[in-house]
C-alpha cells in the first residue's frame, strides 16, 4: 500500500509547444497539508487539474492512493473533493440548497448537509442565499460541497486568494482540523508564503512548471542558515567586543547588530560577555529566513 496520497512520477504537460509542467515529481503524503507554493503562472492548477483527471496525463506518470488515475478513473476520484479557481455555486439557491441539490446528484444522503455546513461554519447562515454571501463564506461553502462525498483527499487552489484576514484565518483553521481531527489529507496551493507556513506539513516548491524543492516544512527552514539578532544600548562597543570574540558581523542598524549563529551555547556567551563588558542587552535571540526569502534563494537558482 502506498504511503503517498498522490505521486506523480516524471510528469510533463504541455500545452502546443509550451512546457507548462516540466518532469514533476509530487510525494504527498497520506495525512500531510502539502503547501503547493509557485508565483502565478508557474504550473499549480494546471498540475491540480492533471491530478483531478480533468487534463490528461501520460501513463503511468499520475498515482492516487497508489493506483494509475487513468486506468482507476472512477475509484481515484471518488477519494477526491477539490475547490479549483471559483466554488461552482448557484448564486440564488441558499448554502444549505446548494449542498442538497449536490447530495442528489452523488446520490447521498441529504442528512449530510447540516453536518457539513457545521463543519465549516455556515449553520447560522443556511437559509441566506449563497449570492449574498461573503467571500469567505462562498470559500467555505465550496469546501463543504467538495467534502460532502467524504473524500480522503482534498486539493485546493489558492483558497484564501481575495479573502479578508478573518476569512484566511477561517479557511485556515478549517484546513487544520479538516487534517488533524478528520485524517484528510491536503493538497492546497498558494503563492501566499506566510500562509503555508502557518498551515503546512510539507512543502513543495514550483517555479516554471519544475519542482524546485521538496519536503517537510523543517526541512524547508534548515536551508536556511539561522541569525543572531542582538539589540544593545552601545552598538560601537558590541561590535568591539563581538569581533575580538571571533564573531561574524553580517549588519547594523540603529541600536541592533546581525552575527552569524553558530550554536546556542555560543549565544550564551556573547549575551554575557555583552553584560560583563557593561552594556545593556534589550534583547538577543535567533531569526530564521521567512519562508518568502527562502523561496526567492531557491527560484533565483532556476
Amino acid at each position: 500500500m502506498s504511503q503517498f496520497a498522490i505521486e506523480t512520477v516524471g510528469l510533463n504537460y504541455h500545452f502546443g509547444s509550451q512546457v507548462v509542467v516540466k518532469d514533476l515529481s509530487l510525494q504527498v503524503p497520506k495525512g500531510s497539508i502539502y503547501g503547493f507554493l509557485g508565483p502565478n503562472g508557474a504550473g499549480k492548477t494546471t498540475t491540480i487539474k492533471i491530478l483531478l483527471n480533468l487534463l490528461k496525463s501520460p501513463a503511468d506518470t499520475v498515482f492516487i492512493f497508489g493506483k494509475e488515475i487513468n486506468s482507476h478513473r472512477i475509484a481515484s476520484l471518488s477519494k477526491m473533493g477539490s475547490l479549483v479557481e471559483q466554488p461552482a455555486i448557484y448564486g440564488h439557491l441558499s448554502g444549505k440548497e446548494n449542498l442538497t441539490n449536490r447530495c442528489l446528484l452523488l446520490g447521498i444522503n441529504k442528512g449530510k448537509v447540516a453536518e457539513m455546513l457545521s463543519l465549516v461554519g455556515l449553520s447560522e447562515a443556511a437559509n441566506k442565499k449563497a449570492g449574498k454571501y461573503s467571500l469567505g463564506m462562498k470559500q467555505r461553502l465550496g469546501i463543504a460541497l467538495s467534502l460532502i462525498s467524504d473524500p480522503e483527499l482534498l486539493l485546493l487552489d489558492e483558497p484564501t486568494n481575495g479573502l479578508d484576514p478573518n476569512g484566511i484565518i477561517e479557511i485556515r483553521n478549517l484546513m487544520i482540523e479538516l487534517a488533524t481531527k478528520h485524517h484528510k489529507t491536503i493538497l492546497v496551493s498558494s503563492h501566499l508564503l506566510a500562509e503555508i507556513e502557518r498551515t503546512a506539513t510539507h512543502v513543495g516548491i514550483i517555479n516554471k512548471g519544475q519542482l524546485l524543492f521538496q519536503g517537510t516544512i523543517n526541512e524547508l527552514h534548515d536551508l536556511s542558515k539561522p541569525i543572531v539578532k542582538i539589540e544593545t544600548d552601545k552598538i560601537e562597543a558590541a561590535q568591539h567586543i563581538l569581533s575580538i570574540h571571533g564573531a561574524e558581523i553580517l549588519k547594523e542598524t540603529g541600536h541592533t547588530i546581525y552575527i552569524s549563529y553558530k550554536n546556542k551555547a555560543d549565544v550564551g556567551q556573547i549575551n554575557t560577555l555583552l553584560v560583563q563588558n557593561g552594556l545593556t542587552v534589550y534583547s538577543i535571540g535567533i531569526e530564521r529566513k521567512d519562508l518568502e526569502h527562502l523561496f526567492l534563494d531557491i527560484t533565483s537558482k532556476n
